[in-house]
Formats: structure tokens, sequence, C-alpha cells
């Protein structure tokens, strides 16, 4: 049987007959959901190759331009991203998941702002998801009542679940943890049927950050820390679970990162202090029983991802890009000269906030970074244990790691969103000013790449990444 992904009509009923306070507002909601996942999708098919464009009307969309509630492909309209892919011909697979995209959205648009002023209040008060994948909220695996209950953007409260593991089917990385395991309560269930761990009996309430399975617990013996769970849900581009590169990678990747953050002043790395995973009887981890015991921010900083710049015109002002880009581009192209470079998209990078100004960055979640061993030793450094897609010798894939995420779509987002291309004139010079003479080529190029996240989702192979280009505002 399928795994539940609610379409429109299909969340539709569940509200009816479970949430009727929110029919109103799901419905009213709907076709701005339909809007935004369609001009995701629109841009996509433009930059990623998937059609001809000559079956495509009209002029290419402006990355992070407006929503666009029609367009028209084959000399026909749309105003149903579904419905688009369908007619071109797309995967219905990908069908189902831009239906069920636009189904969580809309209900996500039913959610009121989170009031408070805590990491968690700013995490789920982002509605929207990814601003670029098509499959921004996709929750494949999830009812609309479990969405209701787990998803961020509907501000719950979970209990996490503590499940007891045999010694002997226990491995860690790290700092040393018994053999006790967070499990998230949609997992749980799954878990248990496994056989290969025990209910403990115990609850942890914890609160959702942006991306689902990775929470604020709640109670002192769990200050300063995120936990990061597995759930065998696909959401955006992947089922959500713990590889055991994973698994293997964070604590000596984060080691690795935080010494050479000390040549990097202005960002601090929020370190993957421990990871747990389950072995079954053939001594194989197992991707759906693990955790991450993660650092959080300081207590009691003003900490927003930048991910939610976009929709605070309170916060993010001119003068606010000017003085994030200072603190940003920095310590990431000096990070990328000695042979690391952070994934620093929205979610995983985080802006800690004094008096109105950007003061410090905070990156987390080490399993996307690449780290290049020749420019490791060059710098003085030896390359870690490092295991999967971390370690890499192609210079260009390290390059287009960095310059995909942080400039390509966390810069570009916000320029979009203050609406004045001068601002990229800041961006040069801050990286005109830090750039390796390796590297500037690629920065200063033509082009920018940008992951081709429709084009992964049809691909034989979604886990891969695959890339597309878009013009380079800083060219010279």
């Amino acid at each position: 049987m399928d795994a539940p992904a609610p379409d429109v009509d299909e969340t539709l009923r569940a509200l009816r007959a479970h949430r009727h306070d929110l029919v109103a507002d799901f419905s009213a909601a709907v076709p701005r959901a339909r809007a935004a996942v369609l001009t995701r999708l629109w841009g996509a098919l433009w930059r990623e190759d998937i059609v001809a464009t000559s079956r495509l009307g009209g002029a290419p969309p402006p990355l992070f331009g407006p929503a666009v509630a029609r367009v028209v492909a084959d000399s026909v309209t749309h105003d149903d991203p579904g419905a688009l892919a369908a007619a071109l011909g797309l995967a219905p697979q990908l069908v189902r998941e831009l239906d069920n995209s636009v189904a969580n959205l809309a209900l996500a648009m039913t959610a009121p702002p989170s009031p408070g002023g805590t990491l968690a209040d700013a995490e789920q008060s982002i509605v929207d998801g990814h601003p670029l994948h098509p499959c921004c909220r996709t929750r494949i695996g999830m009812s609309t009542l479990d969405v209701l209950a787990y998803a961020p953007e509907h501000h719950p409260t979970v209990a996490l679940r503590l499940v007891d593991v045999d010694p002997a089917r226990w491995r860690t990385s790290g700092r040393p943890v018994p053999p006790r395991l967070p499990i998230h309560p949609w997992q749980l269930p799954r878990a248990l049927a496994t056989g290969l761990v025990r209910d403990a009996g115990v609850d942890v309430p914890a609160r959702p950050l942006m991306s689902l399975r990775t929470l604020q617990p709640i109670g002192t013996h769990w200050a300063g820390l995120h936990l990061k769970t597995a759930v065998e849900v696909q959401m955006t581009s992947a089922v959500r679970t713990l590889s055991a590169p994973a698994v293997h990678n964070g604590p000596p990747a984060s080691q690795l990162v935080a010494e050479l953050s000390r040549r990097t002043p202005g960002i601090h790395v929020l370190r993957e202090l421990s990871a747990g995973t389950v072995l079954d009887a053939a001594g194989e981890p197992q991707r759906a029983l693990g955790a991450m015991w993660r650092q959080a921010p300081p207590a009691g900083a003003t900490v927003v991802p930048l991910a939610l710049l976009p929709q605070r015109p309170d916060l993010l002002t001119p003068g606010f890009f000017g003085q994030l880009v200072d603190l940003m581009v920095p310590p990431l192209l000096r990070l990328l000269e000695l042979g690391v470079a952070l994934e620093a998209h929205g979610q995983n990078t985080l802006v800690e906030i004094a008096d109105g100004r950007p003061v410090r960055l905070h990156y987390r979640d080490l399993g996307g970074i690449h780290v290049h061993e020749g420019r490791l030793r060059r710098a003085g450094f030896e390359m870690p244990p490092l295991i999967g897609a971390l370690p890499t010798g192609d210079e260009d894939a390290l390059r287009t790691k960095l310059v995909a995420a942080a400039f390509t779509t966390v810069l570009y987002s916000l320029v979009a969103a203050l609406g004045n291309e001068r601002l990229w004139d800041l961006v040069a010079a801050a990286a005109r000013a830090s750039v390796g003479p390796a590297d500037a080529a690629a920065l200063f190029g033509p082009e920018w790449p940008l992951k081709a996240t429709a084009a992964m989702r049809l691909a034989a192979d979604p886990l891969t990444d695959r890339w597309c280009r878009v013009p380079n505002p800083i060219q010279r």
C-alpha cells in the first residue's frame, strides 16, 4: 500500500471530519498555495532542462520572482502544478508529490504565527518551506492529522519516547551515550515493530524545528541540546532517516570545522556531539533507528534561521543586509580556501542578533558539507576519518556546494526580498576582499550553480546532486 500523501481533496475530507474549524481557512489558502508551488515548478522547468523550453509560454522567470497564478505550456493555461506536470508527461510520482505539497502548504497557511521570541518560535513561524523546491511541503507518509500533530508550522509540542537498545547492538560516535535512543512519536510504532528496541516508557517533551525531525527538548536534563531523529517520511527530496555515514561523520566533521572556524571569526559551529544507531542481527546499522545529539545556540541569545529573514521586513533592511554580508561572506570563503565547503542555506545557517544587528553566525548540520583533503593539508590540517560523500577531491564540487547554498539561494533570496539589485555591490565587495585565488573565477564568472531539485526528483537516483546554472549578479 502506498504511503499517505493527501492532496487537497483528501485534506479537506480529513478536516471536515476532524478539524472543521480549519475548513474555511484551508479552502481560502488553496489558491495561494497552488500559486506558490506552481511558481517553484515553473522556474524549475525553465532552469533544469526537464522539458524543451519551446513548450513553455512567455519568458524565463526571475529567480525568487513574484508568485504566478497561471502559466502556459503547450498553448494550454494551467493554474495547478500537479495538472501542469501531468500535462507535460512528467512522472506520476512527481504529480503526487506536487499535490501533497500544495495541500500541506495550504494547511500551513492556516496556522497562526508563533507569538514567542525563542529560536523554536522563529523556526515554527516559517510557513513556505524550501524557497525553490516544487515539493517544498511534501510529507509523504504522513496523514493530514499527522501533519497537524507533528509539523513545526502548526506549533506542536511532541513527546519523544526513549527506547532501550541491547548494548551489543548499539553503535555510537563522538561522546559516549548510553544505549537509550530518542524516537520520534510518528516513528515509534515502526521502531518497536522491528524488535530491535524496547520501550523504556519515558517521554521527552520537545518542540520541532524547521526540519520536523530535529527538535528542541524541554527540560533541564536536555538544556543546550537539539536532537535529530529518524523518521521514514519523505520531505522535499529525501526520506529523513540517518545513514551510517551521517552517524559516523557528525562528531569528527564537527571537530574539524570548529577547529578551522577559529581562523574565521564570526561563525560558530553547533557541534554534533554524539550519534547513535542500532545494528540488526547481521550487524548492519538501521537508518530508521538513529539519533544525533547536537549543540543548541547559546541560551538567552536572539537567534533566527536565515530562511526567516525574507518574511521579517522589520529585521531585513538594507543596512541589516550589508552587515550580514560582512559577517557571512568572509568566513565562508575563508573556510572554502582552507578546504571545507559549508552547505550554508537558510535552514542550516542561523544569525544571532543583538540591538537589531547581526553579530554572529551559527552553522548546524554537518551532513551536507564537502571536505577537500588537499586543501586541508596545504593549510596544515589533517583529514579526519570521514566516509561517504563528505570527502571530495573535486575542486568544482567543493565550490559548487558553498556557492549554490549561500550565494545562489540565500543571498539571492534576500536581495529579491529587499527589491534592490544595487545591494549586490555589497556582496561583490565582500567577496573580492575575501575570496582565495583558486576560487575567484568561479565566484565572479558569468553563472552560479543552483541545485536542480525537480530534475533530481525525476532522476533514477534522486539523491545524487544535480545542478543547473543561473546568471551571476556579481560577475566581473
